[in-house]
């Protein structure tokens, strides 16, 4: 059962730029060093500067040993220290986890 980790935050008007920038690095490093996959969300509606990272990981249990994969990880560490720290407003992350549902055996019925 895949679960989804959903995070949006707030970027820093005057460091729009820098922030776009870094949160692709971001994206491409954990696409390519980890078992993850993980989008970047831009606004259609809403607030301008809220962007969102949508994760998505095979359980759980992945998604922790991926997290803690990371965050033992110095290359990511001082990649993603950066980001939060300048260029996202303070207090504006929430994060959001989701799993999908799972088939049940009469919904697999009705599709025969």
């Amino acid at each position: 059962m895949s679960v989804y980790v959903y995070q949006t935050f707030v970027i820093k008007q005057d460091k729009f730029k820098e922030g776009i920038e870094n949160l692709k690095e971001i994206k491409k490093f954990r696409n390519e060093n980890y078992d993850q996959h993980v989008e970047i969300l831009t606004p259609i509606s809403g607030e301008d500067h809220t962007y969102a990272l949508l994760s998505k990981y095979e359980g759980l249990a992945e998604m922790e040993l991926q997290n803690k994969k990371m965050f033992d990880d110095e290359e990511y560490v001082e990649l993603i220290g950066p980001f939060f720290l300048e260029n996202i407003v303070e207090g504006s992350m929430y994060t959001q986890i989701y799993r999908s549902l799972n088939e049940g055996k009469s919904d697999k019925k009705k599709d025969k």
